[in-house]
């Protein structure tokens, strides 16, 4: 697993590495957020509810996806990082093919909980990654581009996944999918390359290491983040915000057919333009007021999303109560956007609560709290709450569950407040 790192990359080299890492970071969000477009077609043919829904798509993809990246991610601090990406790449689009041959709620479920297994090697070693391809000047940015799979992922899903079920089927959308990650993988491997851990931490001036830390024990990073009030805040807060996120992402073309009477050809381009804008637009303004106002002010990293939050809600509010669909897609990209946005900064800031070598460990435990509710939590309450409201409000239910849960984002902008006054403290050069 082991290889020769590079110890300066080139400008160059770097973006495309970053290119690489973003097309592989799409991949993943394609094969994790398919299964929202594609709800709809698989309940009617596997006869499943909102509950057994939520939990496919969100216990079954967290429950290893969350543990998992944690010790994954250990290892990544010790062996080559792109090794395990590809590993990874390689194992979630497997099961992506897998679901596509699902004959019931169990197999799909089971076939689910492989694509987590796959993708819990994907992101906290691609964090590290940039962390050491990009100096501290353009760490919030890079990693915001970096988190434009997420809006390219998702577009592609629901655009590629919609069109394909409906006219084919949706077996053959999470195989065709999961068949151009198997593609992709030994691309990705041959590109990119591990730098050298902690390299572009030196002050100007100062000579690169020529070999990387030593990575330290699991108790030793713990003992270094557990203690600081940021990391909970930040990680807590950004969990609260993926509740929201997560489950909005999932069920909104749920709720566009039964709210809006949009077919599943209509559904798929509406959302998939309504990710793409307006997710790229907000990501990319997360990582710029980081990088602008953090470089003066720590706080920046955590104030800035948790404003974008408190704006999203109301916008989120009048989107779904519109009667016109012109009217509806502009508001949507409001918040879409901005539900976004936290990505850049909060992430940055998490790279900075520990040192280089232990980066890649920090950032898994971050993506533990922050996917184990937001994924397990988010979908599955969304989908349980539209269950329980439906006896009184019919097809109207998934409104109504929206509704519930749109306040998470009010719980993730405090938490996020109380982040930005313990930053300045905790923070790492």
């Amino acid at each position: 697993m082991g290889e020769r790192q590079i110890e300066q990359p080139g400008s160059r080299y770097r973006y495309v590495v970053l290119a690489m890492l973003i097309l592989a970071y799409t991949f993943n969000f394609l094969d994790r957020q398919i299964l929202g477009i594609l709800a709809g077609s698989i309940k009617a043919d596997l006869h499943l509810t909102d509950t057994q829904l939520g939990l496919m798509g969100g216990v079954a993809f967290a429950a290893l996806y969350t543990t998992l990246g944690v010790p994954l991610a250990w290892l990544a601090d010790r062996v080559s990082r792109t090794w395990i990406m590809t590993t990874a790449l390689t194992l979630w689009s497997g099961f992506t093919i897998a679901c596509g041959f699902a004959g019931g709620f169990w197999s799909l479920f089971l076939s689910r909980m492989g694509v987590g297994v796959g993708e819990a090697g994907g992101v906290a070693p691609a964090y590290s990654l940039i962390a050491d391809y990009f100096p501290k000047s353009q760490r919030a940015r890079a990693l915001a581009v970096y988190s434009f799979g997420i809006p390219l992922g998702t577009a592609l899903g629901v655009l590629f996944g919609g069109l394909i079920a409906a006219y084919v089927n949706w077996r053959f959308a999470f195989i065709a999918v999961g068949l151009a990650g198997v593609v992709l993988a030994p691309i990705f491997k041959w590109v990119v390359k591990d730098p050298v851990r902690g390299g572009m931490d030196r002050e100007p001036g100062e000579v690169a290491p020529v070999e990387a830390p030593k990575a330290p024990a699991f108790g030793a990073v713990l003992a270094t983040i557990m203690p600081k009030p940021s990391f909970w805040l930040l990680s807590f807060g950004a969990a609260c915000s993926s509740i929201c996120g997560y489950g909005v992402a999932f069920w909104l073309p749920t709720f566009f057919q039964r709210s809006f009477g949009l077919s599943l050809t209509e559904r798929a381009l509406f959302y998939s333009a309504l990710s793409l804008f307006g997710g790229v637009a907000g990501i990319w303004l997360g990582g710029v007021l980081a990088d602008r106002f953090g470089a003066k002010n720590k706080a920046a990293y955590a104030l800035a999303p948790a404003i974008c939050f408190l704006i999203a809600l109301p916008c989120f509010l009048l989107a779904m109560n519109v009667h016109s669909l012109v009217l509806a897609f502009a508001l949507f990209l409001i918040p879409t956007g901005l539900n976004l946005a936290w990505l850049g900064p909060v992430v940055a800031a998490v790279q900075h609560l520990a040192p280089a070598s232990m980066r890649t460990t920090t950032s898994a435990l971050f993506l533990l709290i922050n996917n184990l509710l937001g994924l397990a939590v988010g979908l599955w309450f969304f989908g349980y709450v539209s269950d329980l409201l439906a006896p009184r409000y019919g097809a109207e239910s998934m409104r109504h569950a929206l509704y519930f849960g749109l306040g998470f984002y009010v719980a993730s902008a405090i938490l996020l407040i109380l982040a930005s006054r313990r930053l300045k403290r905790d923070w790492v050069d």
